[in-house]
């Protein structure tokens, strides 16, 4: 029978390579052809004829591979951890970025501070987020904290970022130094208590020859800012006394209560220490007053205190004949004892009437002499004060006071 399969094309094919049947006898096995191999329990083996240095050399080949999958996964994994610590943030710190500062000395700053753990590798991540714009000034920074949060404190200027300060009616200036010291950890008490002697910085109310600024600083919550300084904190705090006293017009005192604006600022930290409910301070400017009208010592008990050893007794206190020392000592004191606030202020330029002569305490005033409040003591837990137009009045007071354990 003939093999032609009437195709020409295809007859030729035939004729050269030959049929089918003999192509798969004359093929030759070459020596790197692979057999597949059943093993008796029937898993094909491919590969068996590979040889040893060859499968030698894929051993190798996925050795390498595996380590190299390792050792980049492990790169990898060290990498996340320096632009993501994890754990736990740590407490905010200071950080101070001054004039001249590179991302690379900032950098290396951070690291040997320990808020970032890499430097090298914070200036990669910064340069891949666009950069940031290094101003001068003080910023809060947490330890441990994402790469991506410092960089956005850090691309936040100081200006834009405060901290809160509240300082309370009747602090001294030296304890305001001491709590913005606490609060602001880039400001310093002792920085603070020399802008407060830097001459440069004075009141429109302060007398050519008053030197402190005790009295001066109006008390209220500030906010200082990233790029404060002591000096700006404390020219602030004189300059809101300036408004608010222009808002009560103190600028008036002389005629309204025939004292300098000064004087009546005095008069207003002697209430702000006095005072403790709101409803005794016009009261207590009032007994202020009259007992200067009278050439009466003031007899003011938290005079006694101001800059006084605070162990001391007040025994030992009302011995001492200091300037502060409104017991043997009439007048005004030489400076407010504290600085007031706006209620302290109003009560000093608008002190109350004296009672009408219907009032109890007027009963056992001297006939023919006016009755006026001159004495206040101690009435209640709760800071009230009683007040009286007599000495005998005032004892009584003092001794009901003593017997409710309201005295020292």
């Amino acid at each position: 029978m003939s093999n032609n399969s009437g195709d020409p094309l295809l007859d030729a094919g035939k004729d050269v390579l030959g049929g089918v049947g003999e192509l798969a006898v004359d093929w030759q096995n070459d020596p790197w052809d692979v057999e597949t191999i059943v093993t008796e329990d029937g898993v094909d083996v491919v590969g068996a004829n590979v040889p040893k240095n060859v499968q030698a050399l894929i051993r190798i080949v996925l050795l390498v591979s595996l380590v190299a999958v390792l050792v980049i996964g492990l790169a990898g994994l060290w990498f996340v951890r320096q632009i993501n610590p994890g754990g736990v943030v740590a407490t905010p710190v200071n950080f101070t970025i001054n004039e001249g500062d590179t991302l690379k000395s900032v950098s290396n700053r951070l690291e040997q501070d320990g808020v970032i753990t890499n430097a090298t590798v914070f200036r990669w991540y910064v340069a891949r987020k666009g950069g940031i714009v290094l101003l001068p000034g003080y910023y809060s920074l947490k330890p441990h904290d994402t790469a991506g949060n410092i960089t956005r404190v850090l691309n936040t200027p100081p200006a834009q970022t405060f901290i809160k300060v509240t300082f309370p009616e009747g602090l001294t200036i030296s304890q305001m130094a001491e709590r913005l010291g606490s609060n602001v950890p880039y400001l310093t008490e002792d920085d603070f208590n020399l802008a407060l002697k830097d001459q440069t910085i004075r009141s429109e109310f302060q007398p050519k020859d008053a030197t402190s600024l005790e009295g001066l600083l109006f008390p209220d919550t500030y906010q200082v800012s990233g790029d404060d300084n002591e000096t700006r904190v404390v020219q602030r705090m004189v300059q809101l006394m300036e408004r608010v006293g222009r808002q009560e017009k103190i600028n008036e005192s002389q005629a309204r209560v025939g004292y300098s604006a000064y004087k009546v600022l005095i008069v207003a930290s002697m209430i702000e220490r006095e005072a403790k409910v709101p409803q005794d301070r016009a009261k207590i400017a009032r007994v202020i007053y009259n007992r200067l009208a009278l050439g009466m010592p003031l007899a003011i008990d938290a005079t006694l205190l101001y800059g006084a050893d605070p162990e001391a007794s007040f025994a030992d206190l009302k011995a001492v004949d200091g300037p502060y020392n409104t017991y043997t000592r009439k007048g005004l004191p030489p400076t407010p004892i504290a600085n007031p606030g706006r209620a302290s202020i109003s009560a000093a330029l608008a002190p109350a009437p004296d009672p009408p002569l219907s009032d109890a305490i007027c009963q056992g005033a001297p006939r023919g002499t006016k009755c006026q409040y001159l004495y206040y003591v101690l009435a209640d837990a709760e800071g009230r004060h009683v007040f009286a137009a007599t000495y005998e009045q005032h004892l009584a007071n003092v001794e009901k006071a003593r017997v409710a354990g309201l005295l020292k």
